[in-house]
């Protein structure tokens, strides 16, 4: 695929932004404490993101689950504040006048990176508040930094009968990778991710939440797959800019460092590597921001 081909830009990491912005940001609510003492911060990430080129913004709902503001908090307010991200996120793109998309983010619901968490007999009872909250504002649904393919199928059986387009997202393993089998952090192969996202016919398959240096073996690996089971599903990444995580780690269970060398003109390379790779899809997780975003738009269309 030649590089002239049309990328459809997503946008970067909200917590990181927020942060830098200087918003309520404290561990462990991460994201999710602006909801509650700064939303107008949240509105402000999603025109930046926007301005820069975004085509698709993320709903703040990553944060908006136990693990992180706790249970007591979730059930007296989860679905609240799954309508105020919503809600902010559909702001910002109605102030900006573009025809920008809203994607409501269904989150891990245990814990990032941590498969071996997940519990499936509570899953639907966390989903359905996040669905409900939010569905009234996104145009699809994104199901980012999914572990292990478990997490993948409750989500598609959460939505059972929504109509919207549903994307998976799949976190990768990143501190021993297997370039020539790329695998999920739960350990289950990027195949077998690629033929759930078949089975269960999703629009969208994408990486997340991983080094960029793993990105483009999984790329290749969904594609090829792709193209033996005939599948007309759009393929892409957004990858973080920590350095490689333990496999023992909690994602923003403590706050990473971000890397030196993953500013927008070192980003930039490892995305006009996937560009290459035939990613339709391109956008950042956490720690890339907007000047990450507007160097995308700039070079890659």
């Amino acid at each position: 695929m030649s590089e002239a081909s049309h990328i459809t830009l997503l946008d970067g990491g909200m917590g990181r932004e927020l942060k830098r912005m200087g918003a309520p940001f404290e561990q462990p609510e991460w994201s999710a404490l602006a909801l509650f003492d700064g939303p107008d911060f949240v509105r402000r990430a999603h025109a930046a993101f926007i301005d820069a080129g975004a085509e698709i913004v993320t709903t703040n709902s990553y944060a908006v689950v136990p693990f992180h503001i706790g249970a007591d908090r979730f059930a007296a307010r989860g679905q609240e504040l799954a309508d105020l991200a919503g809600r902010l996120a559909r702001q910002a793109v109605t102030e900006s006048g573009k025809k920008v998309l809203v994607a409501g983010s269904l989150p891990p619901l245990f814990g990032s990176y941590r498969p071996d968490l997940f519990n499936p007999a509570e899953a639907q009872a966390l989903l359905k508040p996040l669905i409900a909250g939010l569905k009234p504002h996104v145009d699809l649904w994104l199901a980012e930094t999914q572990s292990a393919l478990a997490e993948a199928r409750e989500v598609a059986a959460a939505l059972k009968g929504d109509t919207r387009p549903l994307w998976l997202s799949f976190t990768l393993h990143d501190e021993r990778p297997d370039p020539a089998n790329p695998k999920l952090r739960s350990g289950e192969i990027v195949v077998e991710a690629t033929r759930l996202a078949h089975e269960l016919g999703v629009s969208t398959l994408l990486f997340n939440c991983s080094q960029p240096e793993v990105m483009g073996s999984a790329i290749d690996a969904a594609r090829a797959e792709l193209k033996r089971l005939g599948a007309k599903i759009k393929v892409g990444c957004y990858a973080n800019a920590f350095p490689p995580q333990n496999e023992d780690a909690e994602a923003n269970g403590t706050l990473s460092d971000i890397r030196a060398d993953l500013d927008p003109k070192g980003y930039l390379a490892f995305a006009q590597d996937w560009q290459r790779r035939g990613a339709d899809i391109i956008g950042g997780c956490c720690g890339i921001g907007p000047e990450h975003i507007a160097a995308l738009k700039k070079t890659l269309r």
